[in-house]
């Protein structure tokens, strides 16, 4: 009996699986479409590269956040160090675009595995206030050091040839070359958090003394989980540093953590299509509402609260539920 009950548990476990992924799929294409479309509609190409950039920020803090359950406020140093990296490495010593990108997506690694090693020590508000702190030596360290030039940051990057052939200065080729990092970027993230590895961390987040009853090692995962965060966080700062052939203090501040946190949350934290759709929201009305000045950040405050107030769970995670069904 006990076993026709487990059988029966496992098959609709299956099913719900399946459901879930055919779901995804459906969304990930309706995605792909919008994306691919978007610049044949009259949608201004560098504005859609942007969305994209922040998306894959927002993606990767959303694995640490929405998944893993730690809040960093910190996570600006990794996508404003990439830039750096990747301005620098790219505009001095001669690198082409994919190595430049790939150089500074590995020197957040590096940069989130020692950091890691500080933070993961502390839980909840501590852990916060440890990477806002690192963050801010970063920033200082940007402010100062010869190489980044201060204040004016390095400009005038060359965006170059991918692979010695295909020159990024043509906005198609530098569309494809942003939605396909985008892309392997958001895909990467979709595996993880569907692997052994996101299903322990998920098990950590929910109850950390049961998930160490059963052996695993909590700061072990919540420490991989941070460097997988930083990498790509990484990717994303060093595609946006090409993109815009900049890389300045604005996205080492501290004030890009918090913009991360408002993407998260607004889209939906710890759903897979939500910080995409929270990056599209906040970019968009840092966008149009340009002429507003110092008021974008009020507006950005009062949609805010309406969002915690009318939709906790973010617009992606209320749609979800309203439909039923992980988004």
């Amino acid at each position: 009996m006990n076993t026709a009950v487990s059988t029966q548990v496992h098959a609709s476990a299956a099913e719900l699986e399946k459901a879930a992924r055919r779901t995804h799929l459906t969304v990930f294409v309706l995605m792909m479409v919008v994306l691919i479309a978007a610049p044949f509609l009259g949608v201004y190409p560098v504005f859609m590269m942007k969305v994209m950039c922040f998306a894959l920020f927002a993606c990767a803090f959303n694995l640490l956040l929405g998944f893993g359950g730690l809040l960093s406020f910190g996570h600006a140093m990794f996508l404003g160090g990439a830039g750096y990296a990747a301005a620098h490495s790219a505009k001095v010593w001669g690198f082409t675009p994919e190595l430049a990108v790939l150089f500074a997506t590995a020197c957040t690694a590096a940069l989130g595995w020692v950091t890691g090693l500080l933070a993961i020590r502390r839980q909840g508000i501590y852990f916060a206030m440890i990477t806002l702190a690192l963050a801010q030596m970063v920033f200082f360290f940007s402010l100062q050091a010869p190489f980044t030039h201060g204040e004016d940051g390095i400009q005038a990057v060359p965006r170059g040839k991918l692979f010695g052939l295909i020159d990024l200065s043509q906005p198609s080729a530098m569309y494809i070359f942003v939605l396909l990092i985008f892309v392997i970027g958001f895909a990467l993230i979709y595996r993880i958090v569907h692997s052994p590895f996101g299903q322990v961390l998920q098990a950590i987040r929910e109850n950390e003394a049961r998930a160490i009853s059963l052996g695993y090692d909590a700061d072990k995962f919540k420490h991989r989980a941070y460097v997988l965060s930083a990498t790509l966080s990484g990717l994303a700062g060093a595609t946006k540093a090409i993109l815009f052939q900049l890389a300045s203090l604005t996205d080492v501040h501290w004030g890009m953590s918090g913009e991360v946190v408002l993407m998260t949350l607004v889209g939906g934290m710890g759903t897979i299509f939500g910080p995409v759709v929270g990056a599209a929201v906040i970019v968009t009305m840092q966008n149009y509402l340009a002429e507003l000045g110092a008021w974008v950040t009020v507006v950005q405050g009062v949609i805010f609260v309406i969002c915690v107030l009318l939709f906790r769970r973010g617009i992606v995670g209320e749609i979800g539920n309203w439909l039923k069904k992980s988004l």
